[in-house]
């Protein structure tokens, strides 16, 4: 009896065993293989492209007078700068105080003149050569701010110029003045051609000319 009471410890103690280890290898399969950690990739950074060369002013009306005598200086260099005054509040040269910048401002400041028509800049031209009006010098642009009132250097800077450069001065400050006007092109559908309308016969027509005289008897 002993020895059949050992064996069955002993069988009982192997079938735990085994289920033990089945049931370990079961799980073992059932669970799902974990990912692997992906490693992020450095981020490549953009090329430094160069920048696009700034796109040049396009002079209006609205511009400083300043701005728009630089642009003047650059199309006609032979034109003298004349920036060498002095400002009486700080005892500065005020180099931007040109005489393009005090011709444009003597003609729509002082003048009142149009700036778009080449006639008002041959008229303001012709006050410089003493053809025209007389410029009045308590009045010239730079008389209250400047410590040297520049009329009489800019008068002689403008007589020295020739007839071609005069012409090419007001020539190039009507083209900057010039309003920019926007060209719309409108297509132009084809009409269809009207049909005549469809008198109903049944109906009374308009009375034509002559008709009164069918009233008579």
């Amino acid at each position: 009896m002993l020895v059949w009471f050992l064996a069955g410890l002993l069988a009982i103690h192997f079938i735990s065993f085994s289920s033990k280890g089945l049931i370990s290898s079961v799980f073992a399969q059932s669970t799902p293989p974990q990912p692997s950690p992906t490693i992020p990739q450095p981020q490549t950074s953009p090329s430094n492209s160069s920048p696009s060369p700034a796109s040049p002013i396009k002079p209006t009306s609205s511009s400083r007078v300043e701005d728009i005598a630089a642009i003047v200086y650059q199309k006609l260099p032979f034109l003298p700068l004349e920036n060498q005054y002095r400002r009486q509040d700080t005892g500065q040269v005020d180099s931007e105080h040109t005489l393009v910048s005090r011709f444009i401002r003597y003609h729509q400041d002082i003048k009142k003149r149009a700036t778009r028509y080449r006639l008002d800049w041959k008229l303001t031209l012709a006050d410089y050569l003493g053809e025209n009006e007389i410029i009045v010098t308590e009045r010239y642009p730079g008389s209250l701010t400047l410590q040297t009132n520049p009329i009489d250097s800019d008068v002689k800077a403008i007589r020295a110029l020739n007839r071609l450069q005069r012409l090419e001065l007001v020539n190039l400050f009507a083209q900057i003045y010039k309003p920019q006007v926007e060209k719309t092109t409108t297509e132009q559908k084809p009409q269809k051609p009207t049909q005549p309308a469809v008198v109903d016969p049944s109906k009374p027509g308009l009375s034509q000319p002559g008709d009164s005289q069918l009233l008579k008897f």
